[in-house]
Parts: C-alpha cells; sequence; structure tokens
C-alpha cells in the first residue's frame, strides 16, 4: 500500500467524515476553535515571556513566569489533540502539502526554543551574557511562532494535490 492509499483511507474513515461534514456544532467548528484558543494559549503565554526578556514590564520578575508554563502545556495538549483531528479530517490536504510539513518543523523548533529560554534564561539569574543570550532566543522565538502560525494559514491556500484521476482534492 502506498502513501497516497493510506491517506484516502484515512479520509473515507467515519471521523474522518465526522470531523468534515457533520453538521454539529461539536465538528469541525469547535475543532477549529480549540485549535484557535490552544493556539492563544501556548503562543501567547510565550509572546509574553518574549516581551519580557525584550524588557519589557520590567519590574515583573523573570522567574514569575514560570508560573505560566501550565498554561503553555494546556495550549499545546488542545492544539495537539485538535490538530491530530484536523489532519484526520483532511489527511490528503495536508500530508501532501509540503507547507505542512514546514509548520510541523517550525513548531517543533519553537517549542526546542521555548524550553531553552526556560532552562537558561527564566530559571536562571540575569546576567549581562545572558540577557543577550535570551534577547536571541526571544527573537528566534517569535519569529519561529509567526513562521509556523504563517504556514498553518497557508495551507488553505497552497494545497494543489490531485487524485490520479486529476480531480483536486
Amino acid at each position: 500500500m502506498n502513501w497516497f492509499s493510506l491517506f484516502q483511507r484515512i479520509e473515507a474513515s467515519s471521523l474522518s467524515t465526522w470531523v468534515r461534514e457533520s453538521q454539529s456544532l461539536l465538528a469541525f467548528p469547535s475543532i477549529l476553535i480549540v485549535h484557535a484558543v490552544g493556539m492563544g494559549f501556548l503562543v501567547g503565554v510565550t509572546l509574553a515571556m518574549d516581551l519580557r526578556i525584550f524588557g519589557f514590564a520590567p519590574r515583573l520578575p523573570l522567574s514569575l513566569l514560570e508560573e505560566l508554563v501550565p498554561i503553555m502545556k494546556l495550549g499545546f495538549w488542545l492544539n495537539a489533540t485538535s490538530g491530530l483531528l484536523l489532519v484526520i479530517g483532511f489527511p490528503i490536504k495536508h500530508l501532501t502539502n509540503p507547507v505542512f510539513f514546514v509548520k510541523l518543523g517550525l513548531i517543533a523548533l519553537a517549542l526546542i526554543d521555548t524550553q531553552v529560554i526556560l532552562k537558561h534564561v527564566i530559571r536562571r539569574p540575569e546576567s549581562t551574557a545572558q540577557q543577550t543570550r535570551g534577547k536571541m532566543l526571544a527573537a528566534a522565538s517569535l519569529l519561529l511562532w509567526t513562521g509556523s502560525i504563517v504556514a498553518g494559514k497557508l495551507l488553505y491556500y497552497t494545497f494543489t494535490r490531485r487524485d490520479p484521476f486529476g480531480n483536486p482534492y
């Protein structure tokens, strides 16, 4: 079995059909809302950390931002779960589009960057060298998260996969 056949089988499944075609607000609309809320939690908290590292809200201790990590984790799991359902709903559209893999790569790099920020900037006392490194990591974070969001939006516009008969999906 080739990959395309597997994607077609997933797309023919009852779960995929429900995500795509159900008139229920619990299907596609709610999944998309959960995805947006999760993104808001994850990227919003990360943005707050990045802005603090850049010098905004200087009276707020960096170490206090550690208390926001559970919100980031909640956002991640909301996005992972809803994202998986969106892929199941449209496997051919997502899994044959290179932009989808760019999005996943940027998210992976952004998550690694966020872990480095937590470990080496938020949890460590500030020094001049650490501040410079922190600003570089925060700038990378902003670029990576922005890139992943843009790539996610571009998925809708860059889909050109056609079935073996030339019909667009």
